[in-house]
């Protein structure tokens, strides 16, 4: 500890060998790709570096207090947008389903999803649209539609009802 306040590169090279297996796990488990977990780790590490002098060692361990910033890193990951949108648009050739091309007379506007939501109201319609079609979160929603996320839900909920009604 006294070498990593003292700024001394060796001692970040020895802490690395150490600790990174570990909170490398742990990052992995909360944001699920490995290339996202050597990320955070990396941004953690950065992180820690500018930031020991704020470590306090009577607040508890020094591996409990690298654990938390790479925890909280990880978890600031998979809540940002950006994460989000990635996880939503992953090519097919990362995808474990199969391929199988669609024969020539397929027409995806024939399923009738968008003929089945036309017949919501324009506020369900709405929010059906920006929470299944547009990939936002209700918070998301409320903010982008500036309602309150208590209505964003019960309009989600009521319209979800309604096409369960007319698939049936």
């Amino acid at each position: 500890m006294t070498r990593l306040r003292a700024r001394d590169e060796s001692a970040l090279a020895e802490f690395y060998d150490k600790y990174s297996p570990a909170l490398y796990g742990v990052i992995l488990r909360i944001v699920r790709r490995e290339e996202e977990a050597e990320d955070v780790l990396q941004e953690a590490l950065v992180k820690i570096w500018h930031s020991f002098a704020s470590y306090d060692p009577s607040k508890g361990r020094l591996f409990t207090w690298v654990m938390n910033v790479c925890r909280n890193l990880a978890i600031d990951k998979i809540r940002s947008r950006q994460y989000r949108v990635g996880n939503r648009t992953q090519p097919l050739d990362d995808s474990p389903a199969e391929y199988t091309p669609a024969e020539a007379t397929f027409r995806p506007e024939h399923l009738g999803l968008q003929e089945i939501t036309r017949q919501l109201n324009p506020d369900q319609r709405q929010i059906i649209d920006l929470l299944y079609f547009g990939g936002y979160t209700q918070s998301e929603a409320a903010e982008e539609l500036n309602l309150p996320l208590g209505t964003v839900k019960t309009r989600a909920r009521a319209a979800i009802k309604v096409l369960s009604k007319l698939i049936r």
